[in-house]
C-alpha cells in the first residue's frame, strides 16, 4: 500500500511524490544521521518542487506513474491518441485520411500574406420535394443555432417548391443548403471581421459540403445531417441554451452571444481529447481532458495594439526546461543592450548574459537559464509565424491584477513549471521524477513531445468562465465590434480564405 503525505490541506499520493523527485516517507525511520539529514534535505526539496495532482486519467499517463497512481483510482482503457481533427462519424461522410501538420516555416518580423481570394461555388444536385420542405423547416428554426433564418432565403424557397421540382428547385435548395451547412460548419462571420483571426478551421476539408449535401439528401435527413454540425464542446451548447432563454427584446445580449457561439464555430467542431486553450479576455490557460477542465492557470496576455496575442490554433511540439532567451534587435540594437554586454562582461555575466558580434557586424544576445531568465524556468514551443509560446516569468506580481494585458504577445503562464512537468509526463511519457529533476537542474533541457496536443489561443466575450459560469469578458482588443458589425449586415458569399490577411508580426519579445 502506498503512503501517503500530506502538503497544507491536500492529500498528494505516491505519484506526487514521484513527481517531486521524493520518496514516500516510510512509517519507521532508523537509519543514520547522514540518512536522516538526507531526508530532511529531499522533505525541504519536496516543498519547492511543483506538485502534479492526481486526478489525470489513467490512460493518459505513462506506465511508470499509472502504478503509483491506480492506487487511488481504477485503471481507465486505453483510448486513440488526441486529434485537433474533428471526426466525421456524427454526419456519416469519410473523412480524409488525416497527415501531420508541417512545421510553420519561420516569418519575418513583419509580414503581409498573399491571399487569393476565390468566391466558392456550391455544388448543385436534385431535391424531392420532401427534402426541399425538410430544409425550408429547418431554416426556420435555425435562429436556435445563433445564425438568421433571412439569409437562406425561405421565401424564394417555399415558392420554388410551389412549382415543383426540377432545375430551378435544385439550384435554388442546393445553393441555400450549401450556405448553411457552410455558416454551421465554418461560422457566418466574414473573415475580414475576424481581427487577427489565424486559427485556420479545418473542418470543410473533414466534412466537404458536397460530401454532406450528398449524405442528407441520400438518407432523406437534411434536420439530422444538419444537427450534427455545430460544435461538440459543451460550451456551445451552454451558449446556445443561454440563447434561447434570452428574450428576444433583449437585443444586445442576443447579439453578443450570438457573436460568441460563432466564434465557436470558427475552430475545429472537435477540439480533441486533450488540448491546452486560453480565452485571451478571460487571462486563464485551461487544460481540458475529454471535456473536463483539470487545470488552470492564470495568464498574461498582450497588450492591445500592436502587441496583442493573436488567435492561433497550433500544436504542442516541445517543452523546455530552463530556457535560454535570444534577446530580439529591437532590444540588442533599438535599446543599446548589445553594446551594453560587450563593454561590461561583469554586469552582463551578473544578469545573465551572454553577447558575440557576428561577421556582418550584428550584436547577438542570448540570456542564460536562470531564475531571472525573461521566460523564467519553462516554455511551451508551439510552431507558429508569429513566434508566439506559452512561458513562465519571473514576473510574478503581474498575476495579481485582474486586467492582465502586459506581455508583447505571448502567454505568461502561472505555476508554468507544474504545466511543463504534465506536458511532459503526458506528451513525452516521462517519468514524472525525470520531470521533476530536469525542472530543478538550472540546465536547458527541451523535451520533444511523442504525443502532441493541440493549442487553442481564443477570443470569448461572452462564455464558460473556468468555475462553469457562463459571463462577460471585457473586449480588450475591441474585436467584437467588427463581428457584431457582420451580423447586422447581409450575409457575405463564402471565399477560399481561411484566416486573416493581415500582416503577421513577430515579436519574440516577452518582457
Amino acid at each position: 500500500m502506498a503512503s501517503f503525505k500530506r502538503f497544507g490541506s491536500g492529500v498528494v499520493s505516491a505519484l506526487t511524490l514521484l513527481a517531486v523527485g521524493v520518496q514516500p516517507v516510510q512509517a519507521q525511520n532508523t537509519g543514520t544521521a547522514t540518512d536522516k539529514a538526507a531526508q530532511k534535505a529531499a522533505d525541504k526539496a519536496a516543498k519547492k518542487a511543483p506538485k502534479i495532482k492526481t486526478d489525470m486519467p489513467e490512460d493518459l499517463l505513462p506506465p511508470t506513474a499509472r502504478t503509483a497512481q491506480s492506487v487511488a483510482q481504477p485503471v481507465a482503457k486505453p483510448t486513440s491518441q488526441p486529434s485537433a481533427r474533428p471526426t466525421t462519424a456524427a454526419t456519416g461522410v469519410p473523412a480524409p485520411t488525416a497527415t501531420p501538420s508541417p512545421v510553420p516555416v519561420q516569418a519575418p518580423t513583419i509580414s503581409s500574406p498573399v491571399v487569393q481570394e476565390v468566391v466558392i461555388t456550391e455544388p448543385v444536385m436534385p431535391w424531392t420535394l420532401s427534402d426541399a420542405q425538410a430544409l425550408l423547416n429547418t431554416i426556420g428554426y435555425i435562429g436556435k443555432e445563433g445564425l438568421i433564418p433571412a439569409d437562406y432565403q425561405p421565401g424564394a424557397l417555399k415558392a420554388a417548391i410551389a412549382k415543383g421540382e426540377g432545375d430551378a428547385l435544385d439550384s435554388l435548395a442546393s445553393r441555400v443548403f450549401a450556405w448553411l451547412i457552410e455558416d454551421l460548419r465554418d461560422g457566418r462571420t466574414p473573415m475580414p471581421a475576424r481581427v487577427q483571426w489565424f486559427a485556420v478551421d479545418p473542418d470543410q476539408d473533414a466534412m466537404p459540403t458536397q460530401q454532406i449535401m450528398a449524405q442528407a439528401l441520400s438518407d432523406h435527413d437534411v434536420p439530422g445531417v444538419v444537427a450534427k454540425l455545430a460544435p461538440t464542446n459543451p460550451d456551445y451548447a451552454a451558449l446556445k441554451t443561454e440563447l434561447n432563454a434570452t428574450p428576444m427584446a433583449n437585443k444586445e445580449r442576443r447579439a453578443l452571444i450570438q457573436a460568441n457561439m460563432d466564434r465557436w464555430r470558427w475552430l475545429a467542431r472537435d477540439l480533441g481529447t486533450v488540448y491546452l486553450m486560453t480565452n485571451v479576455p478571460e487571462f486563464q490557460l485551461r487544460l481540458v481532458v475529454k471535456n473536463k477542465i483539470l487545470r488552470t492557470y492564470k495568464t498574461v496576455v498582450g497588450k492591445p495594439g500592436r502587441t496583442a496575442t493573436p488567435q492561433l490554433a497550433e500544436t504542442v511540439s516541445a517543452v523546455v526546461f530552463n530556457p535560454t532567451w535570444t534577446v530580439p534587435q529591437s532590444i540588442v540594437k533599438g535599446e543599446g543592450l548589445g553594446a551594453k554586454v560587450l563593454g561590461n562582461p561583469k554586469w552582463a555575466a551578473n544578469n545573465g548574459y551572454k553577447g558575440y558580434k557576428n561577421a556582418d557586424g550584428t550584436i547577438t544576445v542570448v540570456q542564460q537559464p536562470g531564475p531571472n531568465n525573461a521566460l523564467g524556468l519553462m516554455k511551451i514551443d508551439m510552431p507558429n509565424p508569429h513566434a508566439i509560446y506559452l512561458h513562465d516569468t519571473p514576473a510574478k506580481s503581474y498575476f495579481n491584477s485582474d486586467v492582465r494585458a502586459f506581455s508583447h504577445g505571448c502567454i505568461r503562464t502561472e505555476r508554468a513549471v507544474e504545466l511543463g512537468m504534465t506536458m511532459a509526463i503526458l506528451g513525452a511519457q516521462m517519468p514524472s521524477t525525470e520531470a521533476a529533476e530536469l525542472s530543478r537542474a538550472g540546465e536547458y533541457k527541451k523535451v520533444q513531445m511523442t504525443r502532441t496536443f493541440p493549442v487553442y489561443l481564443t477570443y470569448f466575450t461572452f462564455a464558460r468562465s473556468i468555475d462553469g459560469t457562463l459571463q462577460s469578458f471585457g473586449d480588450i482588443y475591441g474585436r467584437d465590434t467588427p463581428v457584431l458589425a457582420s451580423f447586422k449586415a447581409a450575409r457575405q458569399l463564402k471565399t477560399t480564405q481561411r484566416a486573416s490577411d493581415e500582416a503577421i508580426i513577430q515579436l519574440d519579445n516577452p518582457l
